[in-house]
């Protein structure tokens, strides 16, 4: 009989959780491109330069999902026929592309996964609030609908930061190796090559992304563009720095190796920089978890057996044996 009021107030408290973190990562989020300026300010740019062709690739876009093409393309047109499901469907792939994950079919693959998970958690709500009145059973479904809804959007957010992270923690390496490379004589498509061939068990991210952009400069597309789309697909300010500096070298004809050299140890600077600082939050963040879990058992631990002893030793009174 108690599993079920257990179960409810553990789901409840999970939906606030989740509602309180995903508000966190919004403004953490909005802070972190005020500060660092996101690859959206280019693309804007790139947007009012274009003129009428933007607004034409606008209106292709609203196209993008059609029927027909196999099982998942039909289902994303399903989706896209909604209101407001064609949005859903491009923050879902935009995420999903800053998650490391570029294929058409996953996005897909996460909309039934979050689908399936909804569905879940809202049955799994009805067998154990089966019986309950019919506002527990409301307020029961509401909260599963809100974790179910949001716990997977969550997951996708993290992956992406962890791809971001890792591309950060790669890069100073592979611009390291990279000024290695020029130096031999080969040229900028060669020398990208052979990094992420090199960078490919140690770094696959970064390495997969350098392969993306020689593919890209190979197949025809202009040098600029195809790191200005690396840019955007990353959202790293040091990429948005490192592509700027390999276009101006290749512009005006300038050293880029030594210029690579030089950036690859400001990239290690700011490395230490960021671990520095996080050396330093860690005291903070560990404040709560000290207080609420490691406080009371020490106070229990040292202060019980001596309060024990002094209430069995006054139990006969004030100088009482």
């Amino acid at each position: 009989m108690l599993l079920g009021p257990i179960v409810f107030f553990l789901l409840c408290f999970g939906t606030v959780a989740a509602m309180l973190w995903s508000g966190f990562q919004l403004f953490a989020g909005a802070a972190a491109a005020a500060e660092e300026g996101s690859p959206l300010d280019d693309r804007l740019e790139e947007l009012v330069a274009a003129g009428g062709q933007a607004q034409q690739a606008g209106l292709r876009g609203k196209r993008r999902y059609v029927a027909g093409g196999g099982v998942m393309n039909s289902l994303m047109y399903l989706i896209s026929l909604a209101p407001g499901g064609e949005d859903w469907l491009r923050d879902t792939e935009k995420e999903l592309g800053a998650a490391g994950v570029r294929k058409r079919e996953m996005v897909a693959a996460y909309c039934l996964f979050h689908a399936g998970f909804l569905v879940l958690c809202l049955g799994g709500m009805l067998y154990l609030q089966r019986g309950n009145e019919p506002a527990k059973i409301i307020a029961g479904l509401a909260a599963a609908f809100i974790l179910g809804w949001l716990l997977p959007r969550q997951i996708l957010y993290r992956l992406a930061a962890r791809y971001k992270r890792r591309l950060e923690e790669a890069l100073p390496d592979t611009v390291d190796l990279l000024g290695i490379v020029l130096g031999t004589g080969l040229s900028l498509d060669q020398a990208m090559m052979r990094v992420s061939d090199e960078m490919a068990h140690i770094y696959p991210e970064l390495a997969a992304e350098f392969y993306t952009v020689v593919m890209q400069v190979k197949a025809g597309q202009e040098r600029t563009k195809a790191f200005n789309q690396l840019v955007r697909r990353t959202g790293i300010e040091d990429i948005k720095s490192l592509a700027a500096m390999i276009v101006q070298s290749e512009r005006f004809g300038t050293s880029l190796a030594q210029a690579l050299n030089v950036y690859a140890d400001a990239l290690r600077m700011r490395r230490r920089l960021r671990a520095e600082a996080a050396i330093g939050k860690a005291g903070i963040k560990m404040l709560i978890p000290i207080v609420l879990f490691i406080l009371p058992p020490l106070f229990i631990v040292t202060l019980v057996p001596g309060l024990l002893s002094a209430f069995r030793d006054l139990r006969g009174g004030i100088g009482g044996r």
